[in-house]
């Protein structure tokens, strides 16, 4: 079997993934800014509008692991393109969006086109790289999804400053468009005469939806009861959803994956690492300006060297997990960010815009280090016929850590304490957790599976020089 792509072809296929992350990760974001403009014109109450931003979330949660396990057997590119096909012709449905129930639909139609996508991509990578490169790739695709993230903002206002609101959707248009071109690059597929299971499917879909969406209801007001019984029907149907995994050769839900302890603690690892950086991304900003009095741009610039310095960090890291184990850079990574964090946690009382800026730094420099080497080796540690389901394991451990560390934020908000040194702290304890996982992969007989179990297996520990 070939190992990753030949040039020039290999360079073609990254612009094309590139492309297709960026635009899933800007349409995510940018919807944020545009939302009081929206909820002006088509007359809707700001509580309302804000289901634009959550329906799209919710519906990317509940169809990233289905569309992997579809991925597998109709073929990673296709499953690739057709996302991008249906993201693009939904975006530009955006257009003929006059009431707020049919821009929903048009917003799910985009979500289940980015699921689409984002389920496969990680897979894809794999594919596209040769071994000894893993890494590096996917540390160069954290540079775009944290590059995306910080653009997407700055986007939305430039476009609602020129154009109606249906433009700030469209803007994702071209990178659409690139992606499907370049698509053509990526690696032909390969489907498998596999049976999907649809009911499987729905019950996955079901789990994350009824979970999560009971989550947001319960912090944003609605009857405690209401919620609690919308979250435990979630966890009843996930129930009987594992059982009826475990007999599966193939689970939707990577159950066999997860009874490894090395993809386990790489789970758990990202998940709290994903909220603890959501909490203090989220609660910064109201406590910049609620207890320090600050203004909207300076707090914007305050946050901005996180993603600057992650967009450093980000690729050193990927390339350095390709020669040393994932737990020595993650548990460095992760302890970097706990050290961040209690600092950010007791700044001083009137502090300077270095005073934080220098934090944010130092602490998206830590997570930075964290996340690729993670990655690499959920990705590299699995059998190569189930790149799909890992990649869409990572991709859901961080939408599912980051809409739980906002749903953390408003919490903590709704208590009280969201504006002061509580999030940090509870994001240092976070950090904490994901730095013990991954110092735990350096047992042997937990960092280095079978190797007829891991075709590309993370760096042993005899290759370390």
């Amino acid at each position: 079997m070939q190992d990753g792509l030949p040039k020039p072809r290999r360079y073609l296929a990254v612009a094309a993934i590139s492309a297709g992350t960026a635009l899933t990760i800007i349409d995510g974001g940018i919807a944020t800014v545009a939302l009081p403009t929206i909820a002006r014109d088509l007359s809707v109450d700001s509580s309302a509008v804000v289901t634009v931003v959550t329906v799209y979330q919710l519906i990317l949660a509940m169809a990233l692991l289905p569309f992997s396990g579809l991925g597998d057997r109709i073929g990673l590119k296709r499953m690739y393109q057709y996302g991008q096909l249906i993201f693009t012709v939904a975006t530009l449905l955006c257009f003929f969006a006059k009431s707020l129930p049919f821009l929903l639909v048009v917003r799910a139609a985009q979500a289940l086109g980015a699921a689409a996508a984002l389920s496969v991509s990680s897979a894809l990578i794999r594919s596209i790289y040769p071994t000894k490169q893993l890494g590096r790739g996917l540390g160069i695709n954290s540079v775009v999804v944290s590059s995306s993230a910080a653009l997407a903002p700055t986007l939305g206002g430039l476009v609602l400053a020129i154009a109606p609101w249906p433009w700030v959707f469209a803007s994702a248009v071209p990178f659409a468009i690139a992606s499907l071109v370049l698509g053509r690059a990526l690696p032909d597929p390969v489907p498998r005469e596999e049976k999907f299971d649809v009911l499987g499917a729905v019950m996955c879909a079901a789990m994350f939806g009824l979970v999560i969406g009971g989550a947001e209801t319960a912090v944003h007001g609605s009857s405690p009861v209401v919620s609690a019984a919308i979250v435990l029907t979630g966890l009843l149907i996930g129930y009987y959803f594992v059982r009826r995994e475990r007999g599966e050769t193939k689970p939707i839900l990577p159950i066999d994956l997860l009874a490894r302890p090395v993809l386990a603690l790489s789970a758990i690892g990202a998940y709290t690492a994903f909220i603890a950086s959501m909490t203090l991304l989220l609660s910064t900003p109201f406590r910049l300006t609620h207890s320090f009095g600050w203004g909207a741009a300076e707090v914007g610039a305050a946050i901005a060297p996180w993603p600057l310095t992650n967009m450093v960090v980000a690729p050193l890291s990927g390339w350095l997990s390709d020669r040393y184990p994932a737990g020595i850079l993650g548990g460095v990574g992760m302890a970097i960010s706990i050290v961040a964090l209690l600092l950010i946690a007791f700044i001083p009382p009137d502090p300077s815009y270095f005073d934080i800026a220098w934090r944010m730094a130092l602490c998206g420099s830590g997570f930075g280090m964290f996340m690729p080497p993670n990655a690499r080796l959920i990705i590299g540690s699995a059998p190569r016929e189930r790149a799909a389901a890992a990649g869409g394991l990572v991709s859901t451990v961080r939408l599912v850590g980051q809409t739980t560390g906002a749903t953390l934020v408003a919490a903590l908000l709704a208590m009280g304490i969201g504006a002061g040194m509580a999030p940090p702290l509870v994001a240092a304890g976070l950090a904490l957790i994901a730095g013990l996982c991954s110092i735990a992969r350096l047992r042997p007989s937990i960092r280095n599976p079978a190797t007829e179990e891991a075709e590309d297996m993370q760096p042993a520990q005899t290759t370390v020089r």
